[in-house]
């Protein structure tokens, strides 16, 4: 008998590529090896990767809290006093959430341990995580390592991707517990409207649920979009958990900072375990943050970069004969149909080996996914080095076209 079965089965089947092909791109050492290979990487959120992009202010920050010797220590695991002093101003005047800095707020290293320490507390085996799909893969994949069952909600393409509570409703079951949802969506760039929202909070709110809403991408909502946070509906904020992020709006995902917002009865029992689960997130990071969120000129120039951005990926990709994408109403993605070209991993490797560009197939956010590429149009700095990698998929994409002879 292998040593490996004597793993919880809920960890058996994952796998690192070390044995068997991963085509997921933050799983093992593939995307590392292309970019050794020269390869371009489109397949992780991360703004203006691979080019240099901190803040000069933020840089300035760092340097600073290196010369005077203190961030080589910890913090206590609850984060940085002034960062959450920070978030909770950024929240009452996003929001108009009111929050206590030492009772609502938890720094997390980054927002992908955030999420899964959000969903550990209140899920065993037998339980129920209703997610939307297509959805962020961790989603799926935290429900699991939690214990528990995934259930897939569809959201469809036709309705522009937004929750249609009468599926959610056909899908409840006893055993729901949860729902987790990323808002805005990754992979589709949606931002739920209004109506999604108050409908869902009216439906966890009817069948005592807890809400877990992945804000990750909140920073940048384009065409005048109104963004809502669950947590602010009447009502919500004693059963939704939110998780957020500096990676995505900030260009700062290699800092690894994110957190955590819930009512004190909960954060009391997320503050406990924080040092087992958790353990203190980076202490110059945290620094860093404080800057980073208290400079506002951040945000305003890198929002007018990835609005242009999102612009030029529309017009490069939906000139594409035989592909059908969306315009991107949040973010740094771009989600496309190639379903007349062939499947999600078909079509990936062929931009792989003739582009030599690696994105992401549709298939780990979810059954829709099929027949779906996820780009992330917002890597590098320079609008050009962009333009031409997309153009390198147009390009590719027609060929393919061709020799299928369509």
């Amino acid at each position: 008998m292998s040593i490996k079965e004597k793993m919880n089965k809920r960890f058996y089947d994952l796998q690192g590529g070390l044995f068997a092909k991963v085509t997921k791109a933050d799983v093992g050492e593939g995307a590392g090896q292309l970019i050794q290979n020269g390869y371009t990487v489109m397949a992780w959120a991360d703004p203006f990767f691979p080019d240099p992009s901190i803040p000069k202010s933020v840089k300035d920050t760092m340097i600073k809290e290196i010369e005077n010797g203190f961030p080589s220590h910890y913090t206590m695991p609850m984060g940085d006093r002034k960062l959450r002093e920070v978030i909770a101003k950024r929240i009452k005047d996003t929001y108009d959430v009111v929050l206590d800095p030492s009772r609502h707020i938890l720094i997390t290293p980054g927002s992908d341990s955030g999420l899964l320490y959000a969903m550990l507390p209140f899920l065993s085996e037998g339980d129920e995580v209703l997610i939307p799909d297509p959805s962020y893969p961790s989603n799926f994949v935290n429900a699991k390592l939690c214990g528990a069952t995934a259930i897939h909600v569809p959201l469809y393409p036709e309705n522009g991707y937004q929750l249609d509570i009468s599926e959610f409703e056909k899908r409840v079951t006893p055993y729901t517990k949860m729902v987790v949802i990323t808002h805005p969506n990754n992979p589709t760039g949606t931002v739920f409207n209004r109506k999604s929202i108050l409908d869902l909070c009216d439906f966890v709110k009817k069948r005592d649920l807890i809400l877990v809403s992945d804000q990750a991408f909140e920073d940048h909502i384009y065409d005048n979009r109104e963004m809502i946070a669950p947590m602010s509906i009447d009502g919500m904020f004693e059963r939704t958990i939110t998780t957020f992020s500096i990676s995505k709006g900030l260009g700062l995902s290699g800092f690894r900072v994110g957190y955590i917002i819930a009512n004190d009865e909960l954060m009391d029992v997320y503050y406990g375990g924080a040092v087992n689960v958790l353990g203190a997130t980076n202490t110059l990071a945290q620094k860093a943050a404080i800057t980073a969120l208290e400079d506002k000129s951040i945000i305003k120039d890198y929002h007018e970069r990835l609005l242009r951005r999102r612009d030029i990926a529309y017009k490069i990709l939906n000139s594409i004969p035989h592909v059908k994408t969306i315009l991107p109403e949040s973010g740094i993605l771009s989600w496309i149909d190639i379903s007349e070209l062939g499947t999600s991993q078909e079509v990936a490797a062929y931009l792989l080996d003739k582009a030599h560009i690696s994105v992401n197939e549709g298939t780990p956010y979810g059954h829709q996914g099929e027949g779906y590429l996820r780009i992330v149009h917002a890597c590098f700095w320079d609008d050009q080095d962009a333009v031409k990698a997309l153009n390198k998929i147009k390009d590719s994409l027609i060929q393919l076209g061709k020799e299928k002879r369509l």
